[in-house]
């Protein structure tokens, strides 16, 4: 009998002395994406999405992930296991009424924070650190850790050098009486340091850690034959590149100072050393997150230019699926998406693996084809993409869901779509006190919704990287509690759906920048500026729905996507955006 993964970590676990074992979606950095080397929660039950969290126990298998994928992770995983929805019954809740003798529960300390391990508290029993991780110890033919070259990000397009980059968090560790702090997250290693790599399939990642001192110095642990000279020229005196294998002692070496650690983002082994270490812990956001979330007028700027080079690539697109989709598959139709992108020659590749999806897989929040066995475009259905790029300076996200076929589209399906719409529109010209939490803003997107009894069970949008992260800190807006908050500069996403399963699913999403709208008040009050330019397919729109101000933003919106993307067409494709821009009554 062939014994699986699971089978075999279970067989593990009383070596260890104890009674289970947590397997976090999360790598060493704690992200969302992770290479292929740390995938132990697909290679363990098959689920492939982005978010998600196993407890194994001899008898039995969990898998807590939350609303996006409480389709897709049954799916995925098989009878093995039981899959529940994390906010409805939280990992602490499940072990907390589970009854029975406590229990000792294994984790890698290496692939879990702080807050995460917090929230696991309870009656139930005991967590109990074990390294090296358990799951790679039963992994044959693991993938080799990415090692990828480094590159120089020109401080042209950062909009700030390292130096001053160091200066600007030296300056706010020396301000919080801090000695140190541990940069585990790679946003936050890449954002400091202006460096790339492709370390992740989509992101320009550099997976490394550091540490940063507030004598404006840092230490990256990373091998140094990955860099080139320019690299290493780049870096400067005040970065020391030593091997990863030598944090422990670098970490030993700051006994008797206070570090800064960000537990929602720092894996608590760093946490343990240091204590063990004789350091003084001090648990605060990590230091470069507010100023790489706050984008400069460089990076603005190349915001602005690769969305109109990412809005020529996908109103192309929409042109040719509205003529050609019909019967192409859901990868193929991805495919020549990502090859109008590429035709630019301003992408470097996708931003994330699109989700192409019809008919009841656009019911599927994060559902991505298969390369073999994927859906054709059907006649007289909805097709939902949400797709985008990596470009020099900037990184898109973007939504578009299209009606194929020649029939009306269904009265049901039709106030739905302007639903979304009308939250796309209340968000987008939302004005509100810079610094406002998200989550003050997100409802703007479920209103119209909420006035027909429906609701979409994602957040309402998140921040986006500069070359770097589809997802990044803030995460904008979500009903689900803080998200951060909101301020000027900060390039967020803004995506309302709705998903019928088993039927069909939609979602609107464009991106957008904060931006100052009244000065000299009382205080600052802020709104957004739209980034994305692509058609908003107006056969899908009950303007009986609209209000005069809703009608105004949509013919608004068309004329400028006209205007800006029109010339850089051909004859045809400018023809079919002039109709497809046409303000709302038109024909």
């Amino acid at each position: 009998m062939t014994i699986t993964l699971l089978d075999a970590l279970r067989r593990s676990l009383p070596a260890h002395g104890i009674d289970g074992y947590l397997v976090p979606r999360g790598d060493e950095h704690l992200g969302e994406d992770v290479p292929a080397c740390a995938e132990r929660l697909k290679v363990l039950s098959g689920f492939t999405g982005s978010a998600g969290l196993a407890i194994v126990l001899p008898d039995t298998s969990l898998l807590f992930t939350d609303g996006r994928y409480m389709l897709q992770a049954p799916a995925e995983a098989g009878p093995a296991w039981q899959c529940l929805h994390n906010g409805e019954n939280p990992p602490s809740d499940w072990l907390n009424t589970r009854g029975g003798a406590p229990l000792r529960l294994g984790y890698d300390p290496m692939v879990i924070g702080r807050a995460a391990l917090d929230a696991l508290e309870g009656s139930w029993g005991t967590l109990v650190p074990v390294r090296p991780n358990l799951v790679d110890a039963v992994w044959t033919h693991r993938p080799a850790p990415p090692a990828t070259p480094i590159q120089v990000q020109d401080a042209a397009l950062a909009g700030r050098t390292v130096t001053e980059k160091l200066a600007l968090v030296a300056e706010t560790l020396r301000t919080a009486n801090e000695d140190a702090a541990v940069l585990s997250d790679p946003a936050a290693v890449c954002w400091l340091l202006n460096l790339r790599a492709r370390d992740l399939p989509h992101t320009p990642a550099l997976l490394a850690h550091a540490l940063v001192r507030a004598d404006a110095t840092a230490i990256l642990f990373v091998a140094e034959e990955r860099m080139d000279a320019r690299v290493r020229a780049h870096l400067g005196d005040a970065v020391r590149v030593v091997q990863p294998d030598t944090m422990p002692a670098e970490i030993d070496a700051l006994a008797g100072l206070r570090v800064r650690i960000d537990p929602a983002r720092t894996p608590v082994w760093f946490e343990q050393a240091l204590l063990a270490a004789g350091a003084e812990l001090s648990q605060a956001p990590d230091p470069c997150l507010m100023p790489r979330a706050c984008k400069t007028e460089a990076e603005l700027e190349a915001f602005r230019q690769a969305h109109r080079q990412d809005g020529v690539a996908l109103t192309r697109f929409l042109c040719w699926v509205e003529r050609n989709g019909i019967g192409q598959t859901e990868m193929a139709v991805s495919n020549t998406l990502l090859g109008f992108r590429m035709a630019t020659n301003a992408c470097s590749g996708a931003s994330f693996a699109s989700i192409a999806a019809t008919g009841a897989n656009a019911a599927l929040m994060h559902y991505h084809p298969a390369a073999e066995g994927s859906a054709p475009l059907a006649e007289n259905a909805l097709f939902l993409i949400d797709s985008g790029g990596q470009y020099a300076g900037a990184t898109t996200d973007v939504t578009r869901t299209v009606w194929l076929g020649d029939a009306t589209p269904p009265e049901a399906w039709r106030d739905q779509f302007t639903r979304v719409l009308q939250g796309l529109i209340a968000l987008t010209e939302a004005v509100f006190p810079e610094g406002t939490s998200g989550h003050r803003l997100d409802m703007l997107a479920r209103e119209p919704l909420w006035r027909a009894g429906l609701d979409f069970d994602h957040g309402a949008g998140h921040g986006l990287g500069s070359f770097f992260g589809v997802h990044e800190w803030p995460s904008a807006f979500s009903s689900k509690g803080p998200n951060g908050p909101v301020h000027r500069s900060m390039v967020l996403t803004n995506e309302p759906g709705y998903y019928k399963p088993g039927s069909h699913g939609i979602r609107l999403e464009n991106a957008m920048a904060v931006e100052a709208r009244a000065v000299g008040g009382e205080q600052p009050i802020c709104g957004f500026e739209t980034l994305t330019l692509a058609p908003i397919d107006r056969r899908m729109i009950d303007t009986a729905l609209l209000d005069e101000s809703e009608r105004r933003w949509v013919d608004r919106y068309h004329a400028r996507v006209l205007n800006e993307i029109g010339p850089h067409l051909d004859t045809a494709e400018a023809s079919w955006l002039e109709r497809a821009c046409a303000p709302l009554g038109q024909n």
